[in-house]
């Protein structure tokens, strides 16, 4: 039984021609996720904003302004509301009142008879607390979490391979980690723990991938000493495409069932590394790899100061491409 091959042998697409295309569209991206940054923000959870959170789940839908104007009425501050995946569906966002537990569960049994007596049928799902406090000691720690990761993988790649090889992933990570969090402003999906969990995801995905073609790389540059670096990059993306294809398929397709099949308590998880994986596959060739050529990595890079490693006359063109 011969093994399906989602890369036929000898694949040797030229990656570089479309490297100005490439560098349009990151900026382009990057630009956008920017502006969505600054004008709109990330709609922090409960988490990051501290207060409490009901989720509701409505027999019919309901008009949010009207809701919204009920529940301002009980004088806990003005409530935040949205949607979550139906329209019958609600997360109601209410500021943490002052005091004792027994204010805090005071306030959250009258938002929840507020919502039953005039909505029937209307079933609250959970309630979630976090104090201001908290969630600032949250925000902190998940921003620290994200800097350290991509940080410690950075210095982790500069000694295993050369410093830039660490600055082309580290690159290679802003323009992900950017381009995710532009996605989330966008939409305005909750940006909570999950969220942080979703990008320290992609960092570790994006390195798990960047260092298999770094190795790669490394291994042509010491093989084909002659040859020019544009094509040995080509040729090294080639040699790996096939592994590269299908990790990314099975990824994807276990993140897409998570994201239209799993429950929506963890959509803002799934959503994330949904984007983040495409994301992270584009970049992953037209950034981490070809970051390296103005980066001064050349035919002299890991070449031995004495002698020449076995098998180092050898010289390929790789001139032909689809």
């Amino acid at each position: 039984m011969r093994l399906l091959k989602l890369v036929p042998d000898n694949t040797n697409i030229d990656f570089l021609r479309w490297r100005g295309f490439a560098i349009a569209v990151s900026t382009l991206l990057i630009a956008l996720s920017v502006f969505f940054l600054v004008t709109r923000g990330l709609n922090f959870g409960v988490d990051f904003a501290g207060g409490q959170q009901h989720r509701v789940l409505f027999a019919q839908a309901v008009d949010l302004d009207e809701l919204r104007g009920r529940l301002g009425g009980l004088g806990l501050g003005e409530p935040n509301v949205k949607t979550l995946g139906s329209d019958r569906e609600i997360a109601i966002r209410m500021p943490l009142p002052e005091g004792s537990e027994a204010a805090v569960n005071a306030a959250a049994s009258r938002v929840r008879a507020t919502i039953v007596q005039a909505y029937p049928g209307a079933r609250p799902q959970a309630v979630e607390s976090v104090s201001g406090k908290v969630s600032g000691e949250l925000a902190r720690d998940g921003a620290i979490s994200l800097l350290l990761a991509m940080l410690g993988i950075a210095l982790y790649i500069w000694f295993r391979f050369e410093w830039q090889f660490g600055v082309g992933a580290l690159v290679s990570l802003i323009h992900d980690l950017t381009i995710v969090l532009g996605f989330y402003s966008l939409t305005q999906i909750d940006f909570s723990l999950s969220a942080i969990a979703a990008l320290l995801t992609l960092i570790g995905y994006s390195l798990n991938d960047t260092v298999v073609v770094y190795d790669r790389i490394r291994e042509n540059l010491k093989k084909y000493r002659k040859m020019a670096i544009e094509p040995l990059l080509n040729l090294s993306v080639n040699e790996t495409l096939s592994r590269t294809i299908a990790t990314n398929t099975a990824v994807l397709l276990a993140v897409l069932g998570l994201v239209f099949f799993g429950p929506d308590v963890i959509f803002s998880l799934t959503i994330g590394i949904l984007v983040g994986v495409v994301i992270g596959t584009y970049s992953s060739v037209y950034v981490a790899r070809f970051m390296l050529v103005p980066l001064g990595v050349g035919p002299d890079s890991f070449v031995p100061k004495t002698g020449l490693p076995a098998g180092a006359e050898r010289v390929e063109s790789h001139n032909e491409s689809f």
